[in-house]
């Protein structure tokens, strides 16, 4: 029996903390330092303030290789240097769930030649637990403090204990990197995990905010139109000003605030005010955007609900009944067959692309078809080929 190696708390990076880096000199010496080992993979982390600010601008950023070490970097002091963009193009990026950092690291021009997602990794291989500080203690038996992933990084100087915090994520990346691909090898995943890396490494990864107002917490309690119209014209004016003022959104006016409001606006300004926090009664601009969703004309109210496509699977059970039953027969087998593989079913299978083939498959296609059509839907190819044929047998063969 393999005895479990004790855990060690890792408090603060082995070779001390470094300073940030807020001049090219410094940066550029980093760059020279990495580039006399080009095959090393790079360390990269990105500390953003989504709970404080709109934008997802990157507001620290971390690099480590052992040939150069740790680079923590300030972007908001200078426009990275081409030396740094060439560099890393022509890296693997080492990030644990990358798709969260890789959109605020294109806005600063950098982009991975490939890259290796430790969680991701984690996933693949069925870890119970896959943030970051428990896939390094399963790996490394080591203990990371996560108490500043929250904070406010668009802060000015940042903290101390903030810069250890920062400069621990990329402290040990890719030793993780190298227990997690041997045994990706190992379990015969490698091929799954790259593709995946590189799907992760190319899709769009879409807006960071909701861009729609219908993403609103609670929007569900609001029954007639007139009332949707008053929290869509609220939503509208706090993104105005969130965008404007760079302000996280909730930080203007929360979104429980909002609906609250909103559910009142249809009996006046008086039940308007009472329903909102003592502090934003004050505020007319609420109110004036409540009012102009009231006062549309019946054609420019919004619908109660929004169409989408394919429609919500929750309405499937009472208005496409023989839809849900398949979608409960595919849905079962494809989880089965995960559990049979140790994945979690949405890395087998993306619940959305399943729902969407199942809606448009009234007649199941011959098995090698149904594989390049959930291909064609986003599916990977890995993944296909792992869920075609228990989809085929849940529909075609009898219970």
């Amino acid at each position: 029996m393999t005895e479990t190696p004790p855990v060690t708390d890792l408090k603060s990076p082995r070779d001390g903390l470094v300073p940030v880096i807020d001049r090219i000199q410094p940066l550029l010496a980093w760059c020279e330092a990495a580039a006399s080992a080009p095959g090393e993979p790079v360390a990269v982390d990105a500390e953003r303030a989504s709970s404080y600010r709109y934008s997802s601008r990157a507001y620290l950023v971390q690099l480590r290789t052992e040939a150069a070490g740790t680079a923590l970097i300030d972007p908001l002091a200078f426009t990275m240097p081409t030396t740094l963009l060439s560099l890393l193009s022509t890296r693997e990026w080492v990030l644990h769930a990358a798709g969260q950092d890789l959109p605020s690291l294109a806005e600063l021009g950098m982009h991975p030649a490939s890259l290796f997602d430790t969680e991701l990794a984690a996933r693949l291989l069925g870890m119970d637990r896959v943030g970051l500080g428990a896939v390094v203690e399963d790996t490394l038996s080591l203990l990371l403090a996560k108490e500043h992933s929250a904070a406010d990084w668009s802060k000015r100087p940042l903290p101390p204990g903030w810069l250890t915090y920062a400069a621990l994520d990329v402290e040990v990346l890719v030793e993780v990197r190298d227990v997690l691909a041997t045994r990706l090898r190992d379990v015969g995943k490698e091929d799954w995990a790259r593709q995946e890396f590189e799907y992760e490494r190319l899709r769009d990864h879409g807006p960071t905010r909701s861009s729609s107002w219908r993403g609103l917490h609670g929007l569900g309690s609001l029954r007639s139109t007139r009332q949707l119209a008053a929290a869509r014209e609220m939503w509208s004016r706090r993104d105005e000003i969130a965008g404007g003022e760079d302000l996280s959104p909730h930080r203007v006016i929360k979104d429980r605030d909002i609906v609250a409001a909103a559910k009142e606006a249809p009996h006046g300004r008086e039940a308007f005010d009472r329903a909102l926090p003592a502090k934003l009664r004050k505020k007319d601009i609420w109110w004036q955007a409540a009012r102009s969703g009231l006062e549309l004309p019946p054609a420019h109210l919004p619908e109660r609900s929004e169409r989408s496509y394919p429609p919500a699977h929750k309405l499937w059970s009472k208005k496409y009944p023989e839809v849900w039953e398949r979608y409960q027969v595919v849905r079962t087998a494809v989880g089965e067959r995960a559990e049979d593989l140790e994945l979690p079913p949405e890395n087998l299978l993306q619940p959305a692309l399943l729902r969407q083939w199942v809606w448009e498959h009234e007649q199941v296609p011959e098995e090698s078809f149904l594989e390049g059509e959930l291909i064609a839907l986003g599916a990977r190819p890995w993944q296909a080929e792992q869920s075609a044929p228990v989809i085929h047998r849940a529909l075609t063969e009898p219970l």
